[in-house]
């Protein structure tokens, strides 16, 4: 959704993508050498964030910076752009929350949270991480929600029949669990999983 755009306006752009995932973006630029994109005009640099993210944001060729990451990344970016008077865009690490009226179409709605919160195993930034739902239609809800839920199929994302993977890393597990105990500790239930 930013490649494509800053491409079709006349720019070059200067890829960095996530060190825990950057072999889809290699494999793109690859794709679109392939269909005839001249050399240079896409260029993917992998590598560390906070060295090589550093860098790229002082250089003074680099016009604009379109982020997508955490908030405190976002806030280093800013800072080294700023030197440059770069413009920056940033999408930071929001979860945006999910209201469910009780007036929903309830089946849409169930389809609806469960792609939301469980596409790439949760980790987008438009995730619904939380879903807000009108006591009238709770219990109705969750339930419809849980069923579901325990229908998705965990495993390897190389299975065919596979509908979730794992998260990216360690740590990303790790701060999810942390998130979860400390959840049960303020009185919420775990439902399935």
């Amino acid at each position: 959704k930013k490649i494509a755009p800053a491409l079709a306006t006349g720019n070059s752009i200067v890829l960095k993508p996530s060190e825990l995932a950057p072999v889809s973006v290699i494999e793109l630029a690859k794709l679109c050498s392939e269909a005839g994109l001249p050399k240079h005009i896409l260029n993917v640099l992998p590598g560390c964030g906070p060295t090589i993210g550093q860098e790229l944001c002082r250089h003074p060729l680099i016009r604009k910076i379109d982020l997508t990451g955490g908030t405190p990344t976002g806030r280093a970016v800013g800072a080294a752009a700023g030197a440059n008077l770069a413009g920056v865009v940033s999408e930071l690490g929001g979860k945006a929350p999910m209201i469910i009226f009780d007036d929903a179409d309830i089946e849409q709605a169930i389809n609806g949270a469960a792609f939301a919160t469980f596409v790439a195993s949760g980790q987008t930034c438009i995730m619904g991480a939380r879903v807000l739902v009108h006591a009238n239609i709770y219990d109705k809800f969750m339930n419809a929600l849980v069923e579901k839920v325990n229908r998705i199929k965990v495993g390897n994302p190389l299975d065919i029949e596979c509908q979730m993977g794992p998260v990216i890393s360690g740590n990303s597990r790790d701060r999810i669990k942390q998130m979860v105990d400390d959840a049960i500790k303020q009185g919420a239930a775990v439902l399935t999983g």
